[in-house]
């Protein structure tokens, strides 16, 4: 939070290094997520936005975007002309966690080992 520059250490090198922000935009995966909850105009999104990945469970669309004010107006736009009322929308931009588990290919720090359970025998040798 308060450092000016980061560097993102893998195996004891620096893989990455600058400002919050620079870091950010090197990792792909912002979008513009849009819910519906009604099935006609989700259908009428998802046909025009074809770029979208559907999901048809929660009735929404997720949109590739940087989360520029220039691409959330022109969706916005486009639900307009179209005359397609999302019920939410949100923007996902990459966080420094998304930028460290990018640049060093972990997928979530391991968790510690469970403890086991005590059984009988354990329980008789610790009295």
């Amino acid at each position: 939070e308060l450092a000016d520059r980061i560097a993102v250490l893998n195996g004891g090198k620096i893989v990455a290094e600058g400002t919050p922000d620079q870091l950010k935009r090197q990792i792909p995966g912002g979008h513009i997520r849009l819910r519906f909850t009604d099935p006609d105009a989700y259908r009428a999104a998802g046909t025009t936005l074809q770029v979208a990945t559907r999901d048809d469970e929660a009735l929404a669309l997720q949109i590739p975007s940087g989360g520029s004010q220039r691409e959330l107006r022109a969706i916005l736009d486009w639900l307009d002309a179209a005359g397609v009322e999302a019920d939410e929308l949100t923007v996902h931009t990459p966080d420094l966690d998304d930028v460290f588990f990018a640049l060093t290919g972990s997928a979530a720090a391991p968790s510690p080992a469970p403890t086991p359970a005590p059984t009988a025998q354990n329980q008789e040798s610790a009295r």
